[in-house]
């Protein structure tokens, strides 16, 4: 017979062990409710939001189709903080995974940033043709550094903010111009131009607009309602400045640990969810822009020249970051490439 006392504390000091060592393999996401596999997933949305309600509905029709093997619980409004504590917690294993801007894991692989260069796309047309092209390599890529992209969703094009029109480069000389907090690009492109921006976290900016810190920004029409920034200026330079990409990334550790039917589950689910989200996204921002005009507030047509002006110092910026390997110079060439195919069949349609 086993002598229990030869242990210190006996079977209550056993109990005791196990229920601590239970207590910590839950808190790190080892264990989950009635043996399923649960995702924990945060994300600086607000809850109610059209991404919110399609990542919970995708998140639902997995729970269905994996007879509740795989469930997802979402953290939503910033409440697990901004993306670098959200990605500390990825690694701990407190968060398996989180809905993020691209440039907020550009630290993780910088290519995921591709598509939101600024004044890369001139039209959501030209947007679907090279999505339809680089998608499959940007996932892959992504995932060899050990975050895999279960869905890519666009969030529409930024446009220039402000309480005073923008038509041109220097109306910006003496504005307090805000850029995401580590976000190097537009630091660069900013800098081109001669303006020094102010980084903020994205959970920062309005408490910026309300006190001056900053007085110009760029997001997309919703955007800017969602976090109630249209409040604070009235005015929208009317040219698409960059494209905002959401991705919802789960850590490759965490997504390989489950079966792989039910992983093929998640891609499938998600994968469709996000196309139904990116359709929605621009509806709501051509709804979204309809309900800030009716508001009072002016977008502004800059001129061909302008826009063109700013293309080039973009595409100075760029260069030297190329040089600096901030980006995957061979991926912007892709990219590229693709964009001159599709404006040269475009050329050649529009001719005949």
């Amino acid at each position: 017979m086993t002598d229990h006392n030869a242990y210190p504390g006996g079977v209550a000091g056993h109990a005791r062990l196990f229920l601590l060592i239970a207590g910590v393999l839950w808190t790190l996401g080892f264990f989950s409710e009635a043996g399923a596999t649960t995702f924990k997933i945060a994300t600086l949305a607000p809850d109610g939001t059209t991404w919110m309600k399609e990542m919970r509905a995708g998140a639902e029709e997995i729970k269905q189709q994996t007879n509740g093997r795989v469930e997802f619980r979402f953290y939503p409004g910033g409440v697990m903080g901004n993306a670098g504590n959200v990605l500390r917690k990825m690694r701990i294993g407190q968060l398996n995974g989180g809905a993020f801007a691209s440039g907020e894991v550009a630290s993780v692989y910088s290519g995921v940033q591709i598509y939101s260069l600024p004044f890369l796309f001139r039209s959501y047309d030209e947007v679907d043709y090279v999505r339809q092209q680089m998608d499959e390599q940007l996932i892959a890529n992504m995932s060899d550094k050990g975050l895999v992209p279960i869905g890519i969703s666009e969030g529409g094009f930024a446009y220039m903010m402000s309480d005073k029109p923008l038509l041109k480069v220097v109306d910006l000389k003496g504005r307090r111009v805000w850029i995401p907090e580590g976000d190097a690009i537009s630091q660069a492109m900013f800098n081109a131009a001669g303006i020094s921006p102010i980084p903020l976290p994205i959970a920062d900016v309005y408490t910026g607009l309300q006190t001056g810190l900053v007085d110009t920004v760029a997001n997309s029409t919703t955007g800017a309602i969602a976090f109630q920034w249209h409040a604070r200026m009235n005015r929208v330079t009317d040219a698409p400045m960059l494209l905002i990409i959401g991705m919802l990334v789960v850590d490759k550790k965490a997504l390989d640990k489950i079966s792989t039917e039910d992983r093929a589950v998640v891609l499938k689910v998600m994968t469709a969810a996000f196309k139904r989200l990116n359709r929605l996204n621009r509806e709501d921002d051509a709804k979204a822009r309809e309900a800030l005009i009716k508001q009072g507030v002016t977008f502004d047509k800059p001129s061909e020249n302008e826009v063109m002006h700013w293309r080039e110092i973009a595409k100075q910026a760029l260069a030297r970051l190329g040089a600096e390997n901030v980006y995957p110079r061979d991926l912007l060439e892709a990219v590229q490439g693709h964009l001159s195919t599709y404006r040269e069949q475009s050329r050649s349609s529009n001719a005949q």
